[in-house]
């Protein structure tokens, strides 16, 4: 799951409402900080929130009590989606807003 060298998108309702810098920081947090260290299912959610002004990133999975949250130099905008959603297909790599789900 969720192979850098496979297809990677961003919904329209992602790409709307979410900065590129930080589409791609979820990106790298997949693959630099979760690949490898944790058994990864095929759906990560990630929370925004605000921590002094900056935006903290927290992973989540269904079924685990593990969460991770992870500071960036980004600046915390209000108008952000409180959650997005990273699934993986098996062939293609998607981040989603959780109301673009069917």
């Amino acid at each position: 799951m969720f192979d850098p060298n496979q297809a990677r998108y961003a919904t329209f309702g992602v790409v709307s409402a979410v900065p590129g810098t930080i589409i791609d920081e979820i990106w790298h947090i997949i693959d630099t900080n979760l690949q490898g260290v944790l058994p990864l299912e095929n759906v990560l959610n990630f929370a925004f929130s605000n921590r002094d002004g900056k935006l903290t990133i927290t992973f989540s999975e269904e079924d685990t009590d593990i969460t991770i949250g992870f500071d960036t130099p980004y600046a915390y905008a209000s108008q952000l989606p409180k959650t997005v959603v990273a699934y993986d297909d098996g062939q293609n790599q998607t981040i989603i807003l959780p109301s673009e789900i069917e």
